[in-house]
């Protein structure tokens, strides 16, 4: 088993994560309209841990955005890049996401990552600091809200109520993907502006409350990291 590098430089402290997000947060673009839905490529990036071993495995699975079928798919494993700190586990996951996108050998298109993009308390989650890192148009599809309120969205497919934070700013949306079902939470990550965020997400999930980018590399990452340990 090879293990990805920890790239030089990789912050090893809170304060210097901190200080990482406070001069990327700027770059984030949050207007651009992004691709339209069910056109080009999506892809998803998920990660599984084993943390008595301090793995983590990264998957990334692209699809074709018109029928949802599987274009490429690749996984990356390496040691931990960070300690965990809420609000900064972007900075365990993305050495080995960045791995599996290179993996791919094709253009992914829209990425869809499963955790947050302006929807973080630094505003600069996974989703935006992966967009930023790249150049990449990405979008956050989180199961569960993380420090923001929002109103019950209505109980059918397609309704939605904002995630606000103290002051009132809507920094993402609680998204109803099944009838009766709890919610997603999308936020904005990087050239993909919120409407259309929540517009691709309501594509991916024809079947399933998340969407079948997160669903398969979800799979797929968890696959990967038995295959490493068993290789250990």
């Amino acid at each position: 088993m090879t293990l990805i590098d920890i790239p030089d430089g990789w912050p090893r402290d809170e304060a210097g994560a901190r200080a990482v997000q406070d001069g990327l947060r700027d770059r984030v673009i949050a207007d651009e309209p992004g691709p339209p839905v069910g056109t080009g490529r999506v892809t998803g990036v998920d990660v599984a841990y084993d943390d008595e071993r301090d793995l983590v495995a990264a998957a990334a699975v692209t699809l074709d955005a018109a029928t949802l079928g599987v274009v490429a798919r690749a996984t990356a494993v390496g040691r931990v890049a960070f300690p965990y700190v809420p609000g900064l586990l972007a900075f365990r996951e993305l050495p080995a996401v960045l791995a599996a996108l290179e993996g791919l050998g094709t253009p992914p298109g829209l990425v869809v990552c499963d955790g947050y993009g302006l929807a973080h308390p630094r505003r600069f989650g996974l989703a935006s600091h992966l967009g930023v890192l790249t150049g990449l148009r990405t979008i956050g599809v989180a199961k569960n809200p993380f420090v923001f309120r929002h109103d019950d969205p209505g109980p059918q497919r397609g309704a939605t109520a904002p995630l606000t934070d103290g002051d009132g700013e809507e920094v993402g949306r609680a998204l109803r993907t099944r009838t009766d079902v709890k919610p997603v939470y999308v936020s904005v990550g990087h050239r993909t502006g919120l409407d259309a965020a929540c517009a691709h997400t309501l594509h991916l999930t024809p079947r399933y409350r998340v969407p079948e980018t997160t669903r398969l590399a979800d799979r797929l990452c968890r696959d990967a990291l038995e295959a490493a340990v068993r290789s250990l």
